[in-house]
């Protein structure tokens, strides 16, 4: 299938974060969750994230990324017509309503309220401090346009979904994946599309429960690293 980015939509008009109920009335220790572009100055955190994803796929032999990588190549273009970020975050009380990332002109936040028994024992608060007082980056999807010649249609490629391990299980990988869903439909693309490690049966089985099909059928084909600069040689 071959990428291509579509037209760019109209300038988005700003608006508030979008809220919605919690599943219920909060009880015990609710975690306050929301989902926002990334910035330029995430990328520290987008750093760390890639790192830890890396170790949990058992692929550090591949990871090479940099923060000035992810900085020169991450935000070069309008959000949704290139590379884009969703970082999640999370907070044990109510997001500042005077947060500067609340009223992105291209993205309104998605906020959500979970609710657990038991605290979240996060080891790694300090690493992963936001910029908002009490709260804390747990997780980010990073997606872009590709285009269906079937569908006749754009739509989205999901590069990578990552929730921080203390995070996990508690409905935020859902969050972060139907942000971009939400997105998709609201843009008239045609489809979501991304790869799960066959090993990986938490994630297959996530995957399956939230609609997605499974195409067994296909095999990834790439050209990287020697096997593909050899192609810049004169032939």
């Amino acid at each position: 299938m071959a990428a291509a980015a579509p037209p760019p939509p109209p300038t988005p008009t700003p608006s508030p974060p979008s809220t919605v109920p919690a599943d219920s009335t909060p009880i015990g220790h609710p975690l306050f969750s929301r989902v926002r572009l990334a910035a330029l100055s995430d990328v520290p955190h987008i750093h760390k994230l890639i790192h830890q994803m890396a170790v949990f796929e058992r692929l550090t032999h591949l990871f090479s990324a940099t923060e000035s990588s992810l900085s020169a190549y991450l935000f070069s273009s309008t959000p949704f017509q290139s590379f884009t970020v969703f970082i999640l975050e999370v907070s044990t009380k109510p997001f500042p309503e005077n947060s500067p990332h609340n009223y992105n002109p291209n993205y309104a936040p998605v906020v959500r309220i979970i609710n657990s028994d038991l605290p979240v024992d996060d080891p790694e608060w300090e690493v992963f401090k936001s910029e908002d007082e009490n709260v804390v980056v747990a997780g980010f999807v990073l997606f872009f346009p590709n285009f269906s010649t079937f569908l006749g249609k754009p739509g989205f490629y999901v590069e990578d979904i990552f929730v921080r391990e203390c995070y996990r299980r508690k409905g935020l990988g859902k969050v972060l994946l139907s942000a971009v869903a939400k997105q998709a439909v609201k843009m008239d693309y045609g489809r979501v599309e991304w790869v799960v490690l066959d090993w990986n049966e938490n994630a297959i089985r996530f995957y399956k429960e939230m609609g997605a099909q499974i195409l067994p059928e296909w095999r990834i084909c790439r050209l990287t690293g020697k096997s593909l600069e050899v192609y810049g040689d004169d032939i």
